[in-house]
C-alpha cells in the first residue's frame, strides 16, 4: 500500500504565509512527479504546481512568484510553501504522486491524499 499524507493547512490572514507537507509512505521504489493541486467549493480540482524528478517545477499562472514548491526525496515529500496569499487561495489542497512501487515493474500509478484545507481571510 501507499499512502499520502498532507499536512499545514490552517487559517491565515491574507498577505500571510503557510507550508504544506506531503510525506509519502508504504512499498515504495521510486516516485516520480510530486505535485499539489486544489479544489474550492463548486470549482473543479486544479493544478497548483508539480515537480519532477529532477527538480523542474511548473506553477499554475495563478501562483506563479507567491508559491515554491520543493521535494526531499530521502523523506518522499513534498512541500508547497505559500507566501502573499490572497482570500481566493482558500481550499482542500491535495498531493499527488505517481510512484513506482517496485524495481522489477516499470509499472507506476497516481496517489492522492486526502487533502488539507487552507482558509485565507481577508
Amino acid at each position: 500500500q501507499v499512502q499520502l499524507a498532507e499536512s499545514g493547512g490552517e487559517l491565515v490572514q491574507a498577505g500571510g504565509s503557510l507550508r504544506v507537507s506531503c510525506a509519502a509512505s508504504g512499498t515504495i521504489f521510486r516516485i516520480n512527479a510530486m505535485g499539489w493541486y486544489r479544489q474550492a467549493p463548486g470549482n473543479e480540482r486544479e493544478l497548483v504546481a508539480d515537480i519532477n524528478s529532477r527538480g523542474i517545477t511548473n506553477y499554475a499562472d495563478s501562483v506563479k512568484g507567491r508559491f515554491t514548491i520543493s521535494r526531499d526525496n530521502a523523506k518522499n515529500t513534498v512541500y508547497l510553501q505559500m507566501n502573499s496569499l490572497k482570500p481566493e487561495d482558500t481550499a482542500v489542497y491535495y498531493c499527488n504522486a505517481n510512484i513506482q512501487r517496485y524495481s522489477y515493474s516499470y509499472s507506476a500509478h497516481n496517489y492522492w491524499g486526502q487533502g488539507t484545507q487552507v482558509t485565507v481571510s481577508s
